[in-house]
């Protein structure tokens, strides 16, 4: 079955997309829940039109998304931990902790957008992050760890 999505859902596609999925998938989940409309030929003439329209913000939307990968690539991102005696965190370092320190270091990107490679971060040291900026803008960058 054919259905335009109506926001990004993950490992299927992005909002505005045409996905082929399975029937029952459509009609038992993603249709009642309003996440994907099907793709009659009235839909897609309405979802034709509405990317024209939205092709112009989309460039401004890419270009800014461009310009906070290339401060994420370049910046120093630490995030302070309460530590035990053998270099234990206590508790674990999750996005919402990278969100603030990206945060305090000046570059905005929202916790949903961001994924730590490392389940589980429970001690000091440098780890790899991603940012999901824009559906053409995913980076890598590194933060640190450090006692505080």
């Amino acid at each position: 079955m054919q259905i335009i999505l109506k926001q990004d859902i993950e490992n299927l596609g992005y909002k505005n997309e045409v996905a082929k999925v399975r029937d029952g998938y459509a009609r038992n989940y993603l249709l009642p829940r309003g996440l994907a409309i099907s793709a009659t030929t009235s839909n897609m003439k309405i979802l034709n039109e509405n990317l024209r329209q939205q092709a112009h913000k989309a460039e401004k939307v890419l270009a800014e998304a461009q310009k906070v990968a290339e401060k994420l690539k370049t910046a120093t991102v630490k995030i302070l931990a309460k530590v035990g005696e053998n270099g234990k965190i206590f508790g674990s370092i999750n996005t919402v902790m990278l969100s603030e320190a990206l945060q305090n270091a000046g570059i905005s990107v929202e916790r949903k957008a961001l994924n730590i490679q490392d389940d589980g971060i429970k001690t000091i040291g440098s780890y790899v992050a991603t940012a999901n900026l824009h559906k053409e803008v995913k980076v890598e960058f590194q933060f640190e760890v450090v006692a505080g």
